[in-house]
């Protein structure tokens, strides 16, 4: 007779970096756990591709805001998106609740500690999000992916259950071969979820810049569909040999080409580029919730796995960066070096003990 299988909900903000490891926690325990998704409707446009997933829409607000009136709407949201949550709690009778992060997660949060359910909640970020100071009071653990995070207070430190970065099964499998360094060197510029627009109006000049200088590079490119016309007349002006595509879950093939990165700072895709062994350059999203960007930017760097660049001074200090970078190569193979001790290989095993141990009281 097959054992019933206990329900876990997982609460998830609505952006790739809240998203991407909610889907690799649920992969990693769909085998043993029935999955439910509680997000809204920002984060279902990253989830249509996973047809097994069952996932549930709220509709989640902020109160964060300088505008009287949004901070009035947000409240409203909010409460309506409790009295949703309640209403798909009690139906789907989860067994553990985790919080991932990001707005809609709490208001599923808060209605599961209502219901005394056991919530768990994850930050990959190093500063405690919002959301999730929050929750922690409320929470049996907060995951953290980094044993710097910021914003914890003492009180709470037993609370602390460090796992790493929850990163997908591909991450792993994906194959490389270290930097050689007499080839042209292939950069890929990534934007994550909402950047690629600003970085398909920045990067054209500073290649064309490094062109003239007779610096060429292969470039492997993120963009918005409405870019791709003229980054393509662009670059083929240039003759320089490129790729362009549009924002997707798999950047696995771009990965295995890839002797350098250009990205933005969130945490998922800095881990990523991390355990791929990929040296990078991050440019933090200047208006990032508590600037939790930059602090994941400076982290990294002192770990000496990137270079970091304030947006401000992309004009100014990019094309030196990559012209110091293609003569001197011998820096991004130190990176690889230094990349090569860190691994997340371990992180969700990690997690799925833990969440036995919650169920088992």
């Amino acid at each position: 007779m097959d054992i019933e299988k206990k329900n876990i909900v997982i609460a998830t903000g609505g952006t790739g970096g809240h998203i991407f490891p909610s889907v690799s926690l649920s992969n990693f325990l769909n085998n043993e756990y029935e999955i439910d998704f509680i997000t809204d409707k920002r984060g279902l446009k990253y989830l249509r591709t996973n047809k097994d997933l069952r996932i549930n829409i709220i509709n989640s607000g902020t109160i964060f805001s300088k505008n009287i009136f949004k901070i009035i709407l947000g409240l409203i949201k909010i409460f309506f998106s409790i009295i949703s949550s309640f209403k798909i709690l009690i139906k789907l009778k989860p067994k553990l609740v985790v919080g991932m992060g990001g707005y809609s997660s709490f208001a599923v949060c808060l209605s599961a500690y209502l219901l005394k359910i056991p919530i768990l909640i994850y930050e990959n970020n190093l500063v405690i999000g919002r959301t999730n100071r929050f929750l922690l009071p409320l929470s049996k653990k907060i995951l953290i992916s980094t044993e710097s995070i910021e914003g914890i207070k003492n009180k709470y430190s037993q609370k602390i259950f460090f796992s790493g970065y929850f990163l997908r099964k591909e991450i792993f499998e994906t194959k490389r071969q270290d930097l050689k360094l007499e080839k042209e060197l292939s950069i890929l510029i990534i934007g994550g979820s909402q950047s690629a627009k600003i970085f398909g109006e920045y990067f054209p000049k500073v290649i064309k810049e490094c062109c003239n200088n007779n610096i060429r590079f292969k470039i492997y490119q993120q963009c918005l569909d409405y870019q791709t016309e003229e980054l393509n007349k662009i670059y083929k002006s240039l003759n320089l040999d490129f790729e362009l595509f549009t924002f997707t879950e798999d950047l696995t093939k771009y990965y295995e080409k890839a002797d350098l990165a250009i990205t933005r700072s969130g945490a998922s895709s800095l881990a990523e580029l991390v355990n791929l062994n990929i040296p990078f350059i991050t440019i933090p999203l200047p208006s990032s919730a508590d600037n939790h960007q930059l602090k994941n930017a400076i982290y990294f760097k002192s770990k000496g796995y990137c270079f970091l660049l304030e947006q401000k001074y992309i004009f100014e200090k990019l094309f030196e960066m990559l012209k110091d970078l293609n003569k001197d190569r011998n820096q991004l193979v130190l990176m690889q070096q230094k990349m090569k001790e860190h691994s997340d290989r371990k992180s969700l095993s990690k997690t799925k003990e833990l969440i036995k141990k919650v169920l088992n009281g």
